[in-house]
């Protein structure tokens, strides 16, 4: 998984950058700021949709890899731009950040597989529902963000909440690696079906149809809206997470940002190895709890940024190796054919 890389070269500033008794940097960010990071994310989000995504098709294990380096270098490089900016230790925040997010995310990645799986969406539009299902993740995770910035600067107990929350969140990931997931016992699935004249039958990469001179929606949008409705449960886990590492609402809102944008070319790429990440939320739960922790005493301690970094990387790394390596060890053979039958 790339997104452990971390090159030595940026966690060197990052970490003498920081005393270890340091709070959370601070900083004002001008409007325009604001402005142009949002037209830039913008403008990579919809690029990708109408550039070189215009044409619907299936996306080839190669072209997932590709992209997948692609934002994930993007999201990286955004590191030096905060370092430059603001200084090493708004880099290193960001830079955990995005660790973490990146991290849980690819947990939501499965949850994907399993709905598109569900209502057998074609591979050739899953692309255009998981933009929008991205679009939305972003509006939704910006609303969570500025929400717990102000919960926390106006309710110092706030803290304790957020950081028990984290840790029992850490125990239930970490226990429910074979639970089965179930979209037709979703409720927002069941009040949908309820409240919103559908259709059985997909028109293409539309979300609604006209039968019969009546708008209909088609099972993709239902396909969006159960997305979205994950992505809500999702943010409660990873909103917490972040804002015990920063608590500026520019970094944490472009460290989720940066990560999120490249979770559709992840999703193309590890939908199919959902299997092979057999201690992937065991990984996630120890993220988690030490999250928790650090959020619960930092009004006593503030861990050093760069001892968070090492912290996560090395529960990452472990994590998917000793997977990768279970899953060779116990399936040999399956392995090298699946080696060989990957598309290109």
């Amino acid at each position: 998984m790339a997104v452990t890389m971390i090159p030595s070269a940026l966690l060197a500033p990052l970490a003498a950058a920081e005393p270890g008794g340091a709070t959370f940097v601070d900083f004002d960010v001008p409007t325009w700021v604001w402005v142009a990071f949002v037209a830039f994310v913008a403008i990579l989000l919809f690029g990708d949709l109408l550039i070189v995504h215009r044409k619907p098709h299936a996306i080839s294990l190669r072209e997932a890899g590709i992209e997948s380096a692609v934002w994930i270098s993007i999201g990286l490089a955004f590191t030096a731009v905060m370092v430059f900016w603001q200084g090493g230790a708004a880099g290193g925040e960001y830079l955990a950040g995005y660790l973490i997010e990146k991290s849980l995310s690819i947990d939501n990645v499965f949850v994907w597989a399993v709905i598109l799986n569900y209502f057998a969406v074609p591979a050739q539009y899953q692309f255009r529902v998981l933009f929008w299902g991205i679009f939305g993740a972003l509006v939704l995770r910006a609303i969570f963000i500025f929400a717990g910035v102000t919960l926390i600067e106006n309710f110092d107990w706030i803290l304790y909440v957020f950081g028990g929350f984290l840790i029992f969140t850490a125990f239930r990931i970490a226990r429910h690696q074979d639970a089965e997931i179930h979209p037709e016992d979703n409720p927002v699935l069941k009040v949908f079906r309820k409240l919103v004249p559908s259709t059985t039958e997909y028109d293409g990469q539309k979300l609604f149809t006209r039968r019969q001179g009546r708008l209909l929606a088609t099972p993709l949008f239902a396909v969006l809206v159960l997305i979205e409705s994950t992505d809500v449960v999702f943010a409660v886990d990873s909103i917490p997470a972040i804002l015990a590492v920063s608590r500026e609402p520019f970094i944490v809102f472009s460290s989720n940002a940066f990560a999120i944008l490249g979770l559709r070319a992840l999703y193309f790429l590890l939908a199919g190895m959902a299997g092979r990440f057999r201690y992937l939320n065991l990984g996630l739960g120890v993220i988690l709890a030490f999250v928790g922790v650090k959020m619960i005493i930092a009004e006593w301690y503030h861990l050093p940024i760069w001892l968070s970094l090492t912290v996560i990387a090395v529960i990452l790394t472990v994590t998917i190796f000793a997977s990768l390596r279970a899953d060779k060890r116990d399936h040999p053979i399956a392995d090298s054919q699946r080696t060989r039958n990957d598309p290109q």
